[in-house]
C-alpha cells in the first residue's frame, strides 16, 4: 500500500467498487422491469486471497465478487443472470499499468491466458446462468488449494507471486 499511490489506489477503487456499483444500480431496475437481463462482473482470482504488494487491487476484486455473487442471489427469481469472471493472469496491458510487469507472475508468460478465449469462457459461463466463471483448469485448482491452504501459507504465497524477481 505504501509503494503505491493514493491516486493509483483511489482510481482502482473508483473503478473496481464504486463505478461498478453505481453502473448496476443505474441499470438494474429496466432489466427487473423488463423481467429479463445479464450482468457480467469482472473479477479476478485475486478476489480469493489477500495480496500483499497490491492489497487495494486485491480487496477491490474481492468487493467484485462479493457483490456479485450476493446480487446474483437477490435476482435468482428475476430472470437475470449474473456472474463474476474470475481470470488468473491474462495476456493484457494490465502488467504494465498495474507495474507488475516484473512480478513473477506477469515474467511467467506461459502461464498468460488469451485475454479471447477468457473473454468467450465468460460469455459462455454468463449465457450458462453461472455465478463465478474462473477460466483455466490451472486457475481453478490454484483457488482450491490456496482456499484449503492455511490463510498465512496463502498469504506468503500471494506475497511471493507479486513480488518482482526471478520467474
Amino acid at each position: 500500500v505504501a509503494d503505491i499511490s493514493i491516486e493509483t489506489q483511489m482510481n482502482m477503487i473508483q473503478v473496481n467498487v464504486t463505478a461498478l456499483t453505481e453502473l448496476t444500480r443505474r441499470l438494474l431496475p429496466a432489466m427487473i422491469e423488463r423481467g429479463d437481463g445479464a450482468i457480467m462482473n469482472v473479477a479476478s482470482t485475486a478476489a480469493f486471497l489477500p495480496g500483499p504488494g497490491m492489497a487495494v487491487y486485491y480487496a477491490s476484486k474481492a468487493y467484485v465478487l462479493s457483490f456479485t455473487e450476493a446480487l446474483a442471489a437477490e435476482l435468482r427469481d428475476a430472470n437475470i443472470r449474473v456472474t463474476a469472471l474470475c481470470p488468473g493472469p491474462t495476456a493484457t496491458e494490465f502488467g504494465a499499468v498495474a507495474g507488475m510487469s516484473q512480478s513473477k507472475l506477469f515474467k511467467q508468460r506461459s502461464i498468460l491466458s488469451a485475454s479471447a478465449s477468457v473473454a468467450r469462457i465468460g460469455w459462455a459461463g454468463l449465457r450458462a446462468g453461472e455465478r463465478v466463471v474462473i477460466p483455466g483448469v490451472m486457475n481453478r485448482l490454484m483457488i482450491q488449494l490456496l482456499r484449503a491452504a492455511p490463510r498465512a501459507l496463502a498469504l506468503r504465497i500471494s506475497a511471493s507471486v507479486n513480488a518482482s524477481g526471478p520467474a
